[in-house]
């Protein structure tokens, strides 16, 4: 089942891409011209890893951009949590990279030791700082994680590591509460979304961040932005900028789509149990 939101512009769109039944799977194949996804945080609990071979598995592309926390470090240092599922999703990156998809590699802070090895090419796979992706209708979107522009990262890394921990924390407690929403027929809730839309300061945070990269992608001279790094899925207007940011894969699972017209989307993937408790109430995450 697909639902599309159509936005003001003729090539924005946001729209819900829910995973169809086993034998309905060689017709929810769609191809795109360009896939953008962050923030998988392979190696924690919290990756949606098998959700994401699922959207991967249905949707091939001819550019896939990995767009920053990959990997995520910081946890990794910590303690070694490493499944199979996690290895899995490498795997499936090497070979799009194989079978002809361009695949760019833009590291953000949580897999930062990746930046030690920008201009390299590992498996097929770019490591860049930062990239241009020039649309099918000829728009130019800068693409960079983002973490650069966080003063608490830059600033005060310290309290960006508390940070994490908390969320890492809060992210535990969503596991288990929704493990029994599960069990009543509820549908997915996240806890740590709910905090930073009701708390003032992380809306201030959060249109502070976008409203600075947006304003550097034009300083750049580009017609958009492509981002991730705050775990939030949008895509906006910003003083003539397109802002996108392709959401995360801890909790939203989302993805921002460039069709082969350059329109641009983006897009939910949720899994078939979840699917199946949902329905089409889904569509009101991307609204």
């Amino acid at each position: 089942m697909r639902v599309a939101f159509q936005a003001s512009e003729p090539w924005i769109g946001h729209s819900v891409d829910v995973k169809a039944s086993e034998h309905d799977e060689e017709e929810s194949v769609k191809k795109y011209r360009a896939i953008f996804i962050s923030d998988l945080h392979l190696g924690t609990p919290g990756c949606q890893s098998e959700a994401l071979m699922d959207f991967l598995k249905h949707h091939p592309s001819d550019y896939l951009y990995l767009v920053g926390d990959i990997v995520d470090g910081w946890q990794l240092r910590r303690g070694w949590y490493w499944p199979q599922s996690h290895n899995d999703v490498v795997q499936k990156l090497l070979r799009r990279a194989r079978k002809g998809c361009r695949v760019i590699y833009v590291p953000g802070n949580h897999d930062e030791f990746a930046r030690h090895f920008v201009g390299h090419q590992f498996g097929g796979i770019d490591v860049v700082n930062d990239a241009v992706h020039t649309t099918a209708d000829g728009r130019r979107l800068w693409v960079t994680h983002g973490d650069y522009f966080d003063g608490v990262v830059q600033c005060a890394k310290w309290l960006a590591y508390l940070g994490d921990t908390l969320y890492e924390f809060t992210l535990k407690l969503n596991r288990h509460l929704n493990h029994w929403r599960a069990k009543l027929g509820l549908p997915y809730w996240s806890l740590s979304a709910y905090l930073k839309h009701k708390v003032k300061k992380a809306l201030m945070y959060v249109t502070d961040f976008e409203e600075a990269v947006a304003t550097e992608a034009k300083r750049r001279g580009h017609q958009g932005v492509v981002c991730g790094h705050i775990h939030r899925a949008e895509m906006r207007d910003i003083q003539g900028i397109l802002y996108c940011n392709d959401g995360d894969w801890v909790e939203s699972c989302t993805a921002l789509v460039e069709h082969f017209d350059g329109h641009l989307e983006l897009v939910q993937w949720v899994p078939v149990h979840d699917a199946q408790i949902t329905g089409q109430k889904v569509e009101a995450v991307m609204t």
